[in-house]
């Protein structure tokens, strides 16, 4: 199998560095997320320019219909510039949930503006006290004459605070999980947006039968919900990979910078040793994003592929961060330096659609399913 990019994502890649590379420094970067949308739409005006925000769209819905790839290409420049443009929550999960069920009228009206940069969505399908995988939502869903009415709690909502419409996903009469377009500035809908730890935005969603209407003629999306997760958890990986680059490279010009004793650090044996461990894990974690890519791409889903990806992808964030911080010292954990803001982005990511113990006990639940080798 060829693992080389493409000279198109070759170049794909390079203008999204380029214009990410010019938009953020580590102080416009704080400046940014410090406002209170907490990212920059002329940079977003650019990226949807660009085609980045319909990448994957299909053609015939207003976008480029590029495949995982592609997508995964623009995740990780995301993550290495540590960009705060909710291209994942507000564009690629919502444009993946309205492509598989969305009746022809709501993907024309819908997919072309998240295509253009000129409406946002957001799903809203964790709940409070719920662990990812969620298999039942206590969100409910009554039919009341040509729509439905939707009552429930919906919180963390990634990038909610922000959204023009949400997707819901919400227990039918019927018994099924439904997807369902809720206006956020609609009767019976309240909205709480807070910040979360790593600088991003989220909201609370509190529905009080809401006026709501049905994703096309789809009563149960669970294999929906989890296709889209699933193109999300690659995505996730991606983004992770970048920011552990961007970690180590800062990591390694400061050991080759700072001078202890009289000498760079970088003369000390245990700390080099120590930086190369760090490439090991980031080399691993790239290889298991490029299976779980390598598998979206082949027209496959498999659970167990995104657990493995995650969980190895989460030990390796979990060590490049934590080394990160330790051989920068004091500096390292402040919120004028980068390295705390990539350590922080890499938590967040690790705990979201599953951290570790997740993705363990997802895997561990399978472990039937193989035989056992014999010797």
């Amino acid at each position: 199998m060829d693992l080389d990019l493409t000279e198109e994502q070759v170049m794909l890649r390079d203008t999204v560095r380029d214009l990410l590379g010019r938009a953020y420094t580590a102080e416009s970067r704080v400046a940014i997320t410090g406002t209170d949308l907490g990212w920059n739409r002329d940079v977003w005006r650019q990226l949807a320019e660009l085609g980045v925000l319909g990448l994957t769209i299909a053609e015939e819905d207003g976008g480029a219909g590029a495949g995982p790839v592609e997508a995964m290409v623009v995740q990780e420049e995301l993550g290495r510039a540590l960009a705060p443009e909710p291209v994942l929550d507000a564009v690629v999960v919502p444009a993946a949930l309205l492509s598989l069920t969305g009746s022809a009228a709501q993907r024309e009206r819908l997919l072309p503006a998240l295509a253009e940069g000129q409406r946002l969505l957001a799903f809203a399908h964790a709940e409070p006290g719920e662990r990812w995988p969620s298999e039942h939502v206590q969100t409910t869903a009554q039919a009341r004459g040509d729509g439905y009415a939707v009552s429930g709690v919906k919180n963390p909502v990634l990038h909610g605070d922000c959204a023009d419409e949400v997707i819901v996903s919400a227990e039918l009469e019927g018994g099924g999980t439904g997807l369902l377009l809720v206006p956020v500035d609609g009767p019976g809908v309240r909205r709480t947006a807070y910040r979360t730890f790593d600088g991003r935005r989220a909201a609370q969603f509190d529905f009080a039968d809401a006026p709501a209407e049905l994703l096309g003629d789809t009563l149960d999306a669970r294999e929906q919900i989890a296709l889209a997760q699933g193109y999300a958890q690659a995505a996730l990986a991606a983004e992770s990979v970048g920011a552990m680059e961007s970690a180590l490279a800062l990591t390694t010009e400061y050991l080759k910078a700072r001078k202890q004793f009289g000498v760079t650090l970088s003369k000390f044996q245990t700390l080099t040793q120590r930086a190369a461990n760090m490439y090991v894990s980031l080399e691993l974690a790239r290889s298991m994003s490029l299976y779980a890519t390598a598998s979206l791409a082949d027209g496959g889903n498999d659970p167990v592929v995104a657990s493995r990806a995650r969980l190895q992808v989460g030990k390796a964030a979990r060590h490049i961060g934590q080394e990160a911080v330790q051989m920068h010292g004091g500096i390292g954990v402040t919120a004028e330096y980068p390295v705390s803001h990539y350590v922080a982005r890499l938590t967040a990511i690790a705990g979201t659609l599953g951290g570790e113990l997740e993705h363990r006990r997802q895997l561990a639940d399978r472990i039937g399913d193989y035989d056992l080798p014999q010797l």
